[in-house]
């Protein structure tokens, strides 16, 4: 019988999963009934150990399914590393709201972040300076592209490398030109895919991994307009602003909502600039919004 070899699945369509096994290709694979039976589907991403059916066509079974570090709901993937967030730094204009949104939504997931401000060719100097100390100061590494002249595009390769990541951002910010050069030069031996999920015939949306080096991964997700905080209690929305947790242990009251109470160590830091007047404000008016959600 046929040894058991480890592999990632980075695709899945209509039962089959196309599993990306290192030096050998991608295998098209079913799924063991004991899964099933288990309430356990295959995600992409997972870490899975394949039986092959046949070498000549790459086919196999899935016979185990990895514990996972992770998984998301949208889009439904495991094991990512970190994400990527992209957004424009004008054209569309810069929504930060959306932007700290997005982190707040990846923060309760514990899974680390990183910013591209993409299109930096369209503002001056002086505008990349204040996006890179608003979110720098807040924690996060914050990359400057250009996809149109390629620049920034070996900064973003570095930070992928060795990783799974999940690519995002709104509509018309880039995303698609950066990942397409992401891929550009990638000669990966990944095998011919079954002609079963051939791009241009399959107009619904599946998640999948693209390989863009050894042992990395990215997966490019829709574009989103807008985020709602429906999972997220006012209580707790202060830890996902992960620049207040050094200064909250200075906080009077312990849970310190860093709105309204005296004597507040995040408001005292706010004032003496260590943490950004955007990213607070913005911090304000999402929990208010939390807030009055509640009445309703």
């Amino acid at each position: 019988m046929e040894e058991l070899i480890q592999g990632k699945i980075i695709r899945g369509i209509g039962g089959f999963y196309y599993v990306h096994v290192k030096e050998r290709g991608v295998y098209e694979c079913r799924a063991k009934g004991i899964f099933r039976k288990d309430k356990t589907k295959p995600l992409v991403g997972d870490n899975v150990k394949i039986r092959v059916i046949s070498k000549e066509d790459k086919t196999g079974n899935i016979e185990e399914i990895e514990d996972r570090k992770n998984s998301l709901i949208r889009p439904a993937v495991a094991n990512i590393d970190q994400a990527l967030v992209i957004f424009a730094a004008d054209k569309p204009k810069l929504n930060l709201n959306l932007l700290d949104r997005f982190l707040i939504t990846m923060e309760k997931q514990e899974i680390p972040t990183i910013i591209c401000f993409n299109k930096c060719d369209l503002v001056g100097s002086k505008e990349t300076e204040l996006l890179t100390d608003i979110y720098g100061k807040s924690g996060y590494t914050v990359l400057l592209t250009c996809a149109l002249t390629q620049e920034g595009i070996a900064e973003i390769l570095s930070v992928l490398s060795g990783k799974t990541t999940s690519v995002a951002g709104p509509s018309g910010v880039g995303k698609s030109s950066l990942v397409n050069l992401l891929q550009k030069d990638v000669q990966m031996e990944t095998g011919v895919i079954s002609e079963k999920i051939d791009r241009g015939k399959h107009t619904t949306r599946h998640s999948e991994l693209i390989a863009v080096g050894p042992d990395t991964f990215i997966m490019d997700t829709p574009g989103f307009s807008s985020i709602y905080m429906d999972r997220v209690e006012k209580e707790e929305l202060r830890q996902y602003f992960i620049e207040f947790g050094p200064y909250e242990t200075a906080c009077r009251f312990q849970g310190c909502a860093h709105i309204h109470e005296p004597e507040c160590g995040v408001k005292e830091a706010l004032a003496e600039g260590k943490i950004s007047k955007q990213r607070y404000e913005n911090y304000i008016r999402i929990y208010n919004e939390i807030k009055d959600r509640r009445k309703y």
